[in-house]
């Protein structure tokens, strides 16, 4: 079938509304918004190959576009079909046309066609390929789509999503692979162009992801493509969406992935936007206003001090036992427990990294019935009782606690920070306590335990309470629970269900 470009052709869109025709190396496009430009159109199409053709239809928001093949427009959908496309902010939707391929009419789309000449050339001048046409076989490493990813001086959790969410400004990311080595956090990263992968490593090789710490190092990769076989928070196959998630690998829940990435995704790379696109200053600007962002000129400061309201008085003393909720996202070195309003305290976190985490984390969770409110204070640090002056033992320092969980730069903990949820991660298990033992200790605290699962080494086990609530109340009566033989229980929360 093809398809002339006078746009009249009503009655041949219908069929174009089923999600899974047949493939087709015509795609058809959805729901663009009204100001979009065919450069932005032919940009979705550009990591996977050659685009060929393009038949923009104003009037109706659609836009048909070609590509050279039906692998590429294959590996196409299956990418936007596990990411969904934005143009303009705007989600897009698109998928296989009827039409195997667009005879359009020059005179009517004189100017589609100059655009796509002006991408196309731009596309061959920017391609890395010395004189002669290179064989798939020979490619050398300056070719290869896949990029190798080394953290230095990761003092902060890095994730899967957050490189994903960095690299896709260069263009489309098919794969990615995690791993450490000699105790470094590594990846291997594949974009569906190799023109992509150079461009990425020439704008983000040496830049820092957060302030002064996690320095991105990038190689080329000796691989042309990666092998994934499951989707999980230490791999993905964005092409794939159907793999499993291996086993005893939980999938991270999209939900949370998708909050999480929101929250700790401080992409700190100026400049670093394909060259369709548009930057989104705003976020960047909020993001180095939180201080968390390794942008030139911007100071990692942040305040370090939380004023936390609404807690519940008759346990609010708690608080200063070491507050293991407020842990779990950073070192807590201060707190203090306001004399003439006992149902507020000031928490002095290590960093102000540590404090907005907490605080995002935290704010509008339920503790002890009530639902707490934590903001940044405009105190710098809590102050400790001046000698001899008695406060009541409202103010507490835990500088010197060997609880810390951060203390260690590059410890697993910065990869284990989770929003609040049901399921709890609980470690350092002696080897004669058993499951009823665990299920009992947690009932205590007066919750109900839903589930629960040992991980193959009986050291670790996942137990999942039958509310955030519940779980957040264990958290604070258990971690640090000694077990007996000199173990104490770490406690935290999982990005897993059971």
């Amino acid at each position: 079938i093809c398809l002339s470009a006078n746009g009249n052709d009503n009655k041949k869109f219908k069929g174009d509304d089923k999600m899974d025709g047949a493939p087709s190396r015509v795609l058809h496009i959805r729901k663009l918004p009204g100001e979009v430009t065919e450069t932005e159109v032919i940009a979705l199409g550009l990591p996977f190959g050659k685009v060929t053709n393009i038949l923009m239809l104003k009037g109706k928001n659609q836009a048909f576009l070609e590509l050279a093949t039906e692998e590429a427009s294959i590996t196409m959908v299956n990418y936007y079909s596990a990411v969904t496309p934005h143009l303009r902010n705007q989600p897009i939707y698109i998928q296989y046309s009827n039409h195997k391929e667009l005879k359009t009419d020059n005179t009517l789309n004189q100017r589609a066609q100059a655009v796509l000449q002006a991408v196309t050339a731009v596309q061959a001048t920017n391609a890395p390929i010395s004189g002669t046409t290179v064989s798939e076989s020979a490619v050398t490493p300056a070719q290869s789509p896949v990029l190798r990813i080394i953290i230095d001086n990761m003092y902060y959790p890095v994730t899967l999503d957050v490189l994903h969410q960095i690299f896709s400004k260069f263009g489309a990311v098919l794969k990615i692979i995690t791993f450490t080595k000699n105790n470094q956090f590594q990846a291997l990263l594949q974009f569906g162009d190799p023109v992509n992968a150079q461009q990425a490593k020439q704008a983000l090789d040496g830049q820092n992801i957060y302030n002064a710490c996690c320095t991105l190092r990038i190689d080329f990769s000796k691989l042309v493509n990666l092998n994934v076989k499951y989707n999980n928070d230490k791999s993905r196959d964005y092409t794939r969406p159907d793999l499993p998630s291996g086993d005893g690998q939980p999938t991270l829940d999209p939900a949370i992935a998708a909050a999480f990435a929101k929250e700790t995704s401080l992409l700190a790379v100026p400049g670093a936007l394909s060259p369709l696109a548009i930057p989104n200053a705003a976020a960047a600007a909020a993001a180095a206003a939180a201080g968390r962002v390794g942008m030139p000129g911007v100071s990692a400061g942040g305040n370090t001090v939380l004023l936390v309201s609404n807690l519940n008085e008759e346990v609010s003393e708690t608080i200063l036992l070491f507050p293991p909720l407020f842990s779990v996202y950073g070192d807590v070195q201060r707190v203090k427990i306001l004399y003439n309003k006992k149902d507020s305290a000031l928490i002095q976190m290590a960093d102000g990294n540590q404090s907005q985490l907490a605080m995002s984390h935290l704010n509008g969770q339920k503790m002890y019935g009530k639902i707490i409110r934590v903001t940044l204070s405009k105190h710098q640090t809590v102050q400790l009782p001046r000698e001899g002056l008695d406060d009541q033992g409202l103010t507490k320092d835990f500088g010197n606690s060997p609880l810390h969980r951060f203390k260690k730069p590059g410890s697993k903990n910065f990869q284990n920070i989770f929003p609040p949820s049901a399921t709890l991660h609980l470690s350092n298990i002696p080897p004669s306590v058993a499951e009823e033992d665990l299920r009992t200790l947690f009932a205590n605290t007066g919750g109900t335990v839903k589930a629960f699962k040992f991980f193959q080494d009986h050291k670790m086990a996942l137990l999942q309470m039958s509310t955030v609530e519940e779980a957040i109340q264990a958290l604070i009566d258990l971690h640090n629970y000694n077990l007996g033989e000199s173990h104490h229980l770490r406690v935290s929360f999982s990005k897993s269900t059971i």
